[in-house]
């Protein structure tokens, strides 16, 4: 026999997790210790939940495997909600365990109570509370499985803090590592959508995060088949953007030509992602009378198994070659992404700075990018190599890139992980800065600062004429970045961009360069000034 906590902290690193992101409580204390021992688990104690599970969302992105996000009961547990609902629509398989209060005591709104599986339940493919404390253990194996089954996902399992010291029997051998698509069964097959694609005329791929690991072989099955191929909403890395097959990336701000290459597709293939509002373009597509076929668990119908061996049996194809060409849609999509000479009165440009991280970042870096505007001139201008790898929340939460450079700093030291955020989402969890130091985490902080929420001035200065609640006081990021520990660097002019990126890139300590960026260059196409005159008032 063993503890609840112990069989928890064996179950889980028999799976394969390997990090436990957390801000410690009093309701699963048992819990954290058993962890923080475990040989083959490490402990990450943090400075916010909502950073807890950023983190162990990237964690799971970046290595396929769940990371798993632990809160206390109520206040904890709602912090790391905004996380647990970034995992949900991103489609990332996580183990969110949450402390509850007493079994004696539940239903009585106890200290800090809350109804974890009701709270959970919308956010999450699974919530449960466990009932019994030797039934936790079997509900830990059940939730793995169903995190990485089907279309991955977030599980919560809320436990009662008088179970995690009570005995417990496991079973070892019966869980392991699981494929995220493993098994599977297709409404057509491979050798079916193959007719179809030689049959098609315009066929197009949509790719996501499903197809991110088998971006190879979907580059083979586009040139096998003339498929062109966009990227999902902050999936830039999920196809090389300057393969001639590239038509673009579906998102807030799209060029006419990938729109209308999506919309005239008479075969759309949907790889390893969900047709969410913005790849959709507000669900404008794909066009009325489009086949379509979805490749991954993601959608109903089409092949639902792991999109690498969909690709890869389409790949060796034995039928004839087949080309399209796009020449024109590629064209037209690389001079809209191709930065601009720029100039700027009040601050640096945005476009300048991608363009200097462009110049740095190794080809194999990290670039996690947090909700804003700053992120539209990151989306257009980054042209993103094969190797590196994007990081970003579907959902639009603020405060995203920093804990998830942390987590991607600490489960891949050996690449460069960058955030880049702006001044608003930097100061919502930027404390996780403090987490990389503590943990000699090498992870570089870009801040785009226009002392303001730059969406909502946005959409405030274009539907109203004027803004309201929008600004933002103008910190000193060099010397809060400098109090928690990072080296730090205030970049007020362009010129000085590139000797600060490469100081914070080449130093391999945690490093924040905080860029004073105009902030009347509100978009890509759009100053403020300009939308606020457009605007009676």
């Amino acid at each position: 026999m063993t503890t609840v906590a112990a069989a928890v902290a064996d179950l889980l690193a028999e799976a394969g997790a390997r990090r436990c992101y957390t801000v410690p409580g009093e309701s699963f204390l048992s819990l954290i210790d058993e962890v923080d021992r475990h040989a083959e688990l490490r402990l990450v104690s943090v400075r916010h939940e909502s950073g807890a599970a950023f983190m162990a969302d990237a964690d799971a992105r970046l290595t396929g495997v769940p990371a798993v996000a632990m809160a206390s009961r109520g206040p904890g547990s709602s912090n790391l909600a905004i996380g647990v609902h970034t995992a949900h629509q991103d489609s990332t398989p996580m183990i969110v365990l949450l402390g509850q209060v007493d079994s004696q005591l539940r239903g009585r709104e106890a200290f800090q109570e809350v109804d974890l599986t009701a709270f959970y339940g919308p956010i999450t493919k699974w919530a449960v509370t466990a009932e019994r404390a030797e039934d936790v253990p079997g509900l830990v194996e059940q939730g793995w499985r169903i995190a990485t089954s089907g279309r991955p996902g977030p599980v919560a399992i809320a436990i009662p803090s008088d179970f995690v010291d009570a005995e417990a029997e496991l079973q070892h051998g019966h869980l392991h590592a699981t494929s995220l698509h493993e098994g599977g069964h297709a409404a057509i097959t491979a050798e079916e959508l193959a007719t179809r694609l030689l049959a098609a005329q315009r066929p197009v791929a949509i790719a996501g995060e499903g197809a991110r690991p088998a971006r190879d072989l979907l580059v083979a099955a586009a040139e096998r088949f003339g498929i062109g191929v966009c990227t999902s909403f902050r999936r830039q890395d999920a196809f090389p953007v300057d393969h001639p097959n590239f038509l673009g990336h579906l998102a807030l701000a799209t060029p006419d030509a990938t729109v209308d290459a999506v919309a005239g597709a008479d075969l759309l293939l949907v790889v390893g992602t969900r047709l969410d509002e913005v790849t959709t373009q507000r669900y404008r597509l794909p066009a009325p009378g489009t086949e379509v076929v979805p490749v991954g668990r993601y959608g109903i119908g089409g092949i639902d198994a792991d999109p690498a061996d969909v690709l890869a049996a389409l790949a060796r194809w034995g039928g004839p070659d087949r080309r399209v060409d796009w020449s024109q849609v590629h064209a037209a999509v690389d001079a809209w992404s191709t930065p601009p000479k720029v100039d700027a009165d009040a601050g640096v440009h945005p476009a300048a700075v991608i363009a200097a991280l462009h110049r740095h970042l190794p080809h194999d870096g990290i670039v996690t990018n947090d909700a804003g505007n700053f992120a539209a001139f990151l989306h257009r201008y980054w042209r993103f190599p094969p190797t590196t790898t994007q990081l970003a929340p579907v959902n639009g939460a603020m405060g995203y890139a920093v804990p998830a450079a942390v987590a991607a700093a600490v489960a891949a030291p050996e690449r460069t992980a960058v955030a880049v955020v702006g001044d608003g989402g930097v100061l919502m969890t930027g404390q996780e800065i403090e987490t990389a130091v503590r943990l000699g985490a090498p992870v570089v902080v870009l801040v785009m600062q226009n002392g303001m929420y730059g969406t909502i001035a946005m959409h405030q200065a274009r539907d109203l004429g004027r803004t309201s609640g929008v600004e933002i006081g103008a910190v000193d990021l060099v010397r809060w970045a400098e109090g928690l520990g990072a080296a730090a660097y205030g970049v007020t002019e362009a010129g000085e961009l590139d000797e600060a990126l490469h100081r914070a890139v080449t130093g391999r300590r945690p490093a924040v360069v905080a860029v004073r960026t105009d902030p009347d260059i509100i978009t890509p196409t759009a100053t403020l000034a300009g939308l606020l005159e457009r605007v009676p008032v």
